[in-house]
C-alpha cells in the first residue's frame, strides 16, 4: 500500500508544515535546550546532523516499505517561527493501520497546549488517511507528555520498552 504525501495542517494557532531538509537552519533554534533531551536522551542537534537526519526521515519510508515515516514541523501561525516537531511512524498490523506518534515542543512555547493541539492536529490527519490505532511511548516521569497523550485519548498500558511506558489507544 503506498501511504499519502504529508500535506500542511493548519490547527488554530499552529501549522504542521511536511518536513524538508530546508527546515534544518529553523529547527536548529527550536532544538536548542538541553532540557529538551532529559527525559529522550540524546544532544542539541547540530546544522548538519538535522540535514542529515531530515534526508533521511523525508523519504517517507523504511527501505522494506513496511513503515511510512510522516514527519512535519510545528510553527506559530502568527509569527512563523518554527516551535517543534510530530511525527508518526505508521504501520500495517494485518488487521489496521497503527501509528506510534511523538511531539517536540521548545521549552519557549511549552505550558500553552502547543503540544497537545499539534499532536491533534497530526492524529485528526492521521485518521482521515485511514489510521485508527495509535500508540506511544513516553518517560514515565514526563508528566507533560503523559498529559498531551492523555489529551489523544491514549491511556498508558504496563508494557514498556526502553525505560517507557507505552500508551495506546482504544481498539476501534
Amino acid at each position: 500500500m503506498d501511504w499519502p504525501t504529508p500535506e500542511p495542517v493548519f490547527s488554530a494557532r499552529l501549522l504542521l508544515e511536511p518536513l524538508s531538509v530546508e527546515h534544518a537552519p529553523a529547527m536548529v533554534e527550536a532544538l536548542v535546550d538541553p532540557s529538551l533531551y532529559e527525559y529522550t536522551g540524546g544532544e542539541i542537534p547540530s546544522l548538519t546532523v538535522l540535514e542529515n537526519r531530515y534526508s533521511r526521515q523525508a523519504v517517507g519510508h523504511s527501505a522494506d516499505g513496511s513503515q511510512w515515516w510522516l514527519n512535519w514541523v510545528v510553527s506559530n501561525r502568527d509569527s512563523g517561527k518554527a516551535v517543534g516537531f510530530v511525527q508518526a511512524t505508521v504501520r500495517d498490523d494485518g488487521s489496521s493501520l497503527v501509528a506510534d506518534i511523538a511531539w517536540v515542543i521548545s521549552p519557549k512555547w511549552q505550558g500553552q497546549g502547543i503540544a497537545s493541539e499539534a499532536a491533534q492536529a497530526m492524529v485528526a490527519w492521521l485518521r482521515s488517511h485511514g489510521v485508527h490505532r495509535f500508540t506511544a511511548h513516553i518517560h514515565p516521569n514526563h508528566q507533560a507528555s503523559m498529559k498531551v497523550a492523555q489529551n489523544q485519548a491514549l491511556h498508558a498500558t504496563p508494557s514498556t520498552k526502553d525505560g517507557e511506558t507505552r500508551w495506546e489507544s482504544q481498539q476501534p
